[in-house]
């Protein structure tokens, strides 16, 4: 009896459905794991995103830098200068390092590289400010340049890693709260540092530019640091590195090939153009109606206020109906604010106390060059995503590269609203294309960034 209960309970053991125990527990642990990684990265993400927008407030394109370049004695031309730079840095450099990215096994090795190198050059501005005290010789405007251009090559470079990384590690339908989540929470941070510190750090006549260099920096090499705790499998590519002219044929091919994304690199090209107006809004507030120094304290919360609030709807609203409809509406609210800032500039006291709202509505644009990206994540084969968002850039920056300056220019010479007028009939255009987009969703397309691979990376 004993022998056979032996005998009974062995067979037991040995059956096929006690050995798929181990089996079934393994599962539940690689599930758990995979959930917790996930999380993880999500989390990970937004604070990264959380400190470089904390950081950005500091060295806002449309307000702090302007006001650095009149600080010197720059002209309309020479902040013109700004969104050039600002746009090729974004464009050229992503285009080239396109494959890198693609065939880096670990990307957010570049995300920390490249923020390690904003970080740098803020703290390098700030010590150059120290020993000059802004002001000096005509060289003094050409090395503050440089450096910003070597910022915003940076920043293009981190950008296009920085989505690479969201399509590798986030869920197709989870992007949108990633967008809305750290877009609040940073503006939130952002908002509370410069009631801190900006406060102190600029008055009516005078500002503090090295303690609000200093201050960006820092936050920049802070988020490279965060960068490398994101749980990054490893790829493995057998893509070539490629050189600009197969570079060049890669862009024209997919503009040609694609028929959405050749409707959204105009869509993108028209939009760049609202950032050739950056460095003038603050100038045609302080122009036109008498606002000083502190007044940048208020525009920097206005504008980040304004990102924080359109990104919840905008989040919400991609991740349920899809991005072609964010896209609609933000690009619709990017063609008011110029034509908001004409209006109140000539408004008198109602436009000094309401002119807060032009930098509002400016707060859209990283809200919408996020919806972009986005966008061409869904169009885009998995592999070829940081070829796409590479190609995306460049389109956004032509235009404003090749006009920055003739556009500083005819504002020296025509006015204010002469250019203004020139910009506000390209965002128009714009607009107006997406309203021939398809929405990639709905078109149940396999370069909806192979949506299934991305989650369970």
């Amino acid at each position: 009896m004993e022998s056979g209960e032996k005998e009974k309970l062995t067979n037991i053991n040995d059956s096929p459905e006690s050995a798929a125990v181990p089996a079934r527990i393994d599962t539940r642990i690689e599930a758990v794991d995979t959930i917790d990684k996930k999380s993880w990265n999500f989390n990970t993400m937004a604070v990264y995103n959380v400190i470089i927008r904390t950081g950005w407030i500091f060295k806002t394109e449309s307000i702090i830098m302007p006001a650095v370049m009149d600080a010197m004695g720059g002209p309309g031309w020479l902040r013109g200068c700004l969104p050039m730079l600002n746009r090729f840095g974004q464009s050229v450099p992503p285009l080239l390092a396109s494959s890198f990215v693609a065939t880096t096994p670990l990307k957010k090795y570049v995300v920390a590289f490249c923020s390690a190198i904003m970080g740098t050059m803020f703290v390098a501005m700030s010590v150059f400010w120290y020993v000059t005290g802004g002001q000096g010789s005509w060289w003094l405007p050409g090395i503050f340049l440089l450096m910003y251009a070597i910022f915003f090559s940076s920043v293009g470079v981190n950008q296009l890693a920085v989505s690479t990384l969201i399509g590798k590690l986030i869920a197709v339908r989870r992007r949108g709260f990633l967008m809305l989540l750290a877009t609040s929470l940073g503006s939130i941070s952002a908002i509370s540092c410069a009631l801190i510190l900006l406060r102190r750090w600029l008055k009516p006549d005078s500002a503090n530019f090295v303690a609000i260099f200093l201050f960006a920096g820092l936050a920049f090499a802070t988020g490279a640091v965060v960068a490398m705790f994101l749980r990054e499998n490893r790829d493995r590519s057998a893509e070539p590195r490629i050189n600009f002219r197969s570079i060049a044929r890669a862009a024209v091919k997919v503009i040609r090939e694609n028929r959405d994304f050749r409707i959204l690199a105009l869509v993108a090209a028209m939009f760049g153009m609202s950032m050739t107006l950056f460095p003038h809004y603050q100038a045609l507030g302080r122009e036109r109606l008498n606002l000083k120094l502190d007044s940048l304290l208020i525009w920097v919360i206005a504008q980040n206020l304004g990102m924080a609030l359109f990104s919840i709807p905008a989040g919400r609203l991609a991740d349920q109906f899809g991005n072609r409809l964010v896209l609609r509406l933000v690009m619709l609210a990017i063609c008011a604010a110029p034509i908001l800032a004409l209006v109140l500039s000539n408004a008198g006291e109602t436009g000094r106390q309401l002119y807060f709202l032009v930098f509002m509505l400016i707060g859209l644009t990283p809200v919408t060059m996020r919806v972009f990206a986005n966008f061409t994540l869904e169009l885009a084969p998995r592999v070829e995503q940081p070829k796409y968002l590479g190609i995306l850039s460049l389109c956004m920056a032509g235009p404003a590269i090749l006009t920055s300056t003739l556009l500083g220019l005819l504002l020296d010479r025509a006015g204010f609203e002469t250019a203004f007028c020139v910009v506000i009939c390209c965002l128009f255009i714009g607009w107006s294309g997406t309203i021939w987009l398809y929405e990639p969703r709905n078109a149940a397309s396999e370069l909806a960034s192979d949506g299934s691979d991305s989650e369970s990376s």
